[in-house]
């Protein structure tokens, strides 16, 4: 027996008797004879054009936040906000800002330089260029521009979205309801700014350049934009500022009647009756939307209207709070001490003054401080 068949019936020569051509060669198949594929590179063969597709996207994205970054910034030169197209805010901040409280209309806002955090009752929401934030409901917040400087200043949009617009893309896209899950669909939230929909804002912001373009291009990309939302990571909870079944609308119902009657005593039994509901579970359902109570919420807009009011029509203290519905000073003193940090007219003073305000920064604390509809708060 020869020594191949000794060693098992191998007739490949072992290493030592391999001659160094044969050791460089690749191994061979068994069956084939071929030389054996090598796991390693047929692993970077299928992972290289997914790699440099990767290479490619995030060369995309970092590109068109460039590009918004350097259009908002020349279409805001100063500190403020503006309104260059119907329903889209652009604002600038060449430092953080101290907390701003005010009213967050339904809108979706995007961060192209920067970064800033909105409080909602005691959640913290805190977004930049990599997130976006989206707002199904009318909702009274504080927020605060974080990262902002002269070199690198804060720069954001807020477009604005109606229930109206919302319900038609829903009946073109065919998405007549929710997806299955509770009614109780927190009114705000972040989420990851995705390319298609980087992609339809960059466009929107193009318009800026081509107000002749902008007539008929402006409703084609908003409906795009909320299409994309849709089909999105909050796509469920902006479903719910169109639809009139569950509780959403109802309790969309009851803010609209806080916001019209805000001066007027809350009596919630008659408002738990009037939308169908329990006082207790309007009170559970109100705050799972909203993160306040309803007496809460009307204390806010309360507080937030008397703020306006001595800020515009230089009201004191005393008729400002009978305005808004206090009929005790202390009492409306106490609350908003307890909201702003300072009694009020010190607050005031203290606006006007605060590093010799510029015109379009004291806009834009009055603007937030609004909340009707017609008047909308700017927040980006």
């Amino acid at each position: 027996m020869d020594q191949a068949n000794r060693s098992g019936g191998s007739t490949e020569p072992d290493e030592q008797t391999q001659s160094p051509q044969q050791r460089c060669l690749p191994p061979r198949s068994e069956d084939t004879g071929h030389p054996a594929p090598n796991p390693v590179m047929a692993l970077d063969v299928m992972t290289h054009p997914q790699a440099e597709r990767a290479d490619r996207a995030a060369q995309w994205a970092q590109a068109h936040r460039a590009e918004l970054v350097e259009r908002i910034a020349r279409a805001v030169r100063a500190d403020g906000t503006i309104q260059p197209l119907h329903g889209l805010y652009l604002s600038r901040s060449s430092k953080p800002l101290e907390p701003l409280h005010g009213v967050l209309e339904p809108s979706v806002c995007v961060i192209a330089q920067g970064s800033k955090e909105v409080l909602l009752g005691e959640s913290r929401y805190r977004y930049d260029p990599l997130h976006y934030l989206l707002a199904t409901v009318e909702l009274p917040r504080i927020s605060q521009v974080l990262d902002a400087s002269k070199e690198r200043p804060y720069l954001s949009l807020r477009l604005e979205l109606t229930p109206a617009l919302v319900g038609a893309v829903m009946a073109d896209a065919g998405l007549s309801s929710p997806p299955p899950g509770p009614a109780d669909v927190r009114a705000i939230s972040v989420s990851p700014l995705d390319a298609n929909l980087l992609d339809a804002i960059v466009r929107l912001v193009r318009l800026l350049d081509s107000p002749a373009e902008a007539r008929v291009l402006l409703p084609l990309i908003t409906r795009e934009i909320v299409y994309r939302l849709l089909l999105g990571e909050q796509g469920g909870q902006l479903r719910h500022l169109a639809l009139l079944g569950g509780y959403t609308p109802r309790i969309a119902r009851a803010i609209e009647r806080l916001r019209q009657d805000f001066d007027q005593p809350l009596r919630i039994e008659q408002l738990a009756r009037e939308l169908g509901m329990s006082v207790s579970g309007l009170h559970h359902h109100f705050k799972a939307v909203t993160a306040l109570s309803p007496l809460q919420f009307q204390k806010r807009l309360r507080l937030l209207e008397a703020r306006h009011l001595m800020l515009d029509e230089d009201l004191d203290a005393a008729r400002a709070a009978y305005r808004v519905g206090y009929h005790d000073a202390s009492h409306f003193n106490r609350e908003y001490k307890s909201l702003f940090g300072v009694p009020p007219m010190r607050d005031v003073h203290r606006l006007r003054a605060q590093d010799k305000l510029s015109t379009s920064t004291i806009n834009s604390v009055r603007n937030n401080a609004r909340f009707d509809a017609d008047q909308a708060s700017a927040a980006g």
